[in-house]
């Protein structure tokens, strides 16, 4: 299968050749001619690292009149780097067509800046709840001429708190857009805005978990002591000679005492969890992405947003409470038809749990002695 034989047009198409995207993810497949040629509501349930932004992006930009100096557009985010990670992949998808403007907008920045580059002509808004509100409070925005509200990672704007943004938004523009709406979950708050704001005949499309874990990845643990745990996690390091790579915690207490454990040991360690201020994260994520950082401690939800090029292995230092959450840390590496390692750290009593990972994932975990 092509994107092209998916409706993408040439233009397009060209611009995502030159991105080394070639072959259409599942999601891809199934969301792409539904949304393309027909005007409806949409509810996708796929992973992170499925190709989502193409998912909708794609038909997005199609559905564009460049000409039209107005909002024609919207895709809400739960966070600033996942907005802006959006934002930077409409834009090169749109090389060769006519330009297309999108704008991330989220806290964090003074909301002035925001203001003055909304005044420019802009076609696609992508924002995070909460400032879209405060610059709706301020007229700065018009989102009355939209034809369609993407909800990028739904589930975890709810958790995030955006319920009653979410509400707003949706209720104010009704009667004369689509929602689009992808979720790695589907919690029953989420039903509760699905039976209100979406259409009961929306056309609903779930990537199944086997066909999301991504194929490139092995999948590697090993069992061990608690107390022993940084020991083989600074063996494993030593292995990748300078690779870079994300490790996982569950809490913001294991992640801080890791991150310092490893900072000791002069490994180039960065942090990232809920509590850091919008600027100390910005600045570790220029370093990881420079490569000046090869390694970054983080915990599940910290990391949503986070796009890096050339991962070479994500470790568990800490086995996650949910299983989709697996698939996110995972799904970290092996971007971009690459390969990647997937390693988990794990005492005895957690065997059980990698046998339901595997059970529930259709992979197959092998253990490193």
């Amino acid at each position: 299968m092509k994107f092209s034989e998916l409706g993408i047009p040439k233009n397009l198409n060209k611009g995502l050749k030159e991105m080394g995207i070639i072959v259409p993810t599942k999601i891809q497949e199934q969301a792409i001619p539904v949304l393309i040629n027909s005007k409806v509501d949409f509810i996708g349930k796929a992973q992170t690292g499925t190709g989502k932004t193409a998912a909708f992006g794609l038909p997005l930009l199609t559905s564009i009149d460049p000409s039209k100096k107005e909002v024609q557009a919207l895709i809400l985010a739960p966070t600033r780097e996942l907005g802006q990670q959006i934002a930077k992949q409409l834009f090169k998808f749109t090389k060769y067509t006519d330009k297309i403007y999108t704008e991330s907008v989220y806290g964090g920045e003074r909301i002035e800046i925001q203001i003055s580059r909304l005044k420019r002509p802009t076609h696609i808004i992508v924002a995070t709840p909460g400032r879209l509100i405060d610059l709706m409070n301020r007229k700065a925005v018009d989102i009355s001429k939209i034809k369609t509200i993407v909800l990028d990672e739904a589930d975890e704007m709810l958790s995030m708190g955006f319920k009653n943004d979410l509400t707003t938004i949706l209720g104010q523009t009704k009667g004369y857009r689509n929602v689009w709406l992808f979720s790695a979950t589907m919690p029953s708050t989420l039903n509760d805005i699905i039976n209100t704001y979406v259409d009961k005949n929306a056309v609903r499309v779930s990537v199944d978990k086997h066909d999301a874990v991504n194929k490139g990845i092995e999948h590697h643990f090993v069992v061990g002591e608690e107390v022993n745990k940084l020991d083989t996690l600074t063996y494993f390091l030593k292995s990748q000679k300078k690779q870079r790579g994300i490790i996982f915690t569950k809490t913001k207490a294991a992640a801080r005492k890791l991150s310092k454990q490893l900072i000791a040991k002069n490994y180039e360690t960065g942090l990232l969890e809920g509590d850091m201020t919008q600027k100390d994260r910005d600045k570790v994520m220029r370093a990881f992405k420079k490569g000046t950082m090869e390694l970054l401690v983080s915990t599940d939800v910290a990391a949503r947003g986070i796009d890096v090029a050339n991962l070479a292995f994500v470790v568990h230092y800490q086995l996650p409470d949910q299983i989709e959450y697996y698939t996110h840390r995972s799904g970290r590496t092996a971007r971009a038809g690459k390969k990647g390692l997937s390693l988990a750290l794990i005492v005895k009593q957690e065997i059980k749990l990698l046998r339901d990972l595997e059970k529930n994932l259709g992979i197959r975990f092998i253990q490193i002695r």
